[in-house]
């Protein structure tokens, strides 16, 4: 299964991916510390800080190729296990802030996660668009396909 991306507009991405797992599972991988670090760093060992209700804050850190890749945001809205928002920053590029909201849907046991990230400027899309995201996000979510073999 590939990750579906798409530019519905000059400041919006949007990512779809489905998995063989009801939704309450799936939610809890991304809102559960305990099942982030499984997956959340394309499967490469990750510091997960996460204080999950509004208002509170995240940090994961990446450590891969003896590198370590920071991320922090702020939790903005919770609907479990329907969908939650939160803010999205990689550190080394501070003040470069997108919104995420992620909605959970469920359909013959297989949950689809869709994704929309809205950055303050096109050429912030773009400029993610360029990192490899795309393909990050690809290696997370298989090595998610993998955890979820295991726990679900």
């Amino acid at each position: 299964m590939s990750i579906a991306v798409e530019t519905p507009t000059d400041k919006t991405l949007v990512m779809s991916r489905s998995f063989a797992a009801p939704r309450d599972v799936v939610f809890a991988c991304h809102t559960q510390p305990e099942h982030i670090r499984h997956w959340w760093g394309r499967g490469n060992p990750l510091d997960v800080e996460i204080d999950f209700r509004v208002g509170g804050r995240w940090r994961f850190v990446e450590h891969a190729d003896g590198n370590e890749h920071a991320f922090r945001g702020e939790i903005k809205a919770i609907d479990a296990p329907n969908s939650f928002t939160w803010t999205f920053e990689y550190e080394p590029m501070a003040g470069h802030i997108l919104t995420e909201q992620y909605v959970f849907t469920e359909e013959n046991g297989r949950t689809t996660v869709t994704s929309t990230s809205t950055f303050d400027s096109q050429e912030d899309r773009d400029g993610m668009i360029q990192s490899g995201m795309e393909s990050g996000a690809e290696q997370s979510y298989a090595a998610l396909d993998n955890y979820l073999l295991k726990i679900a």
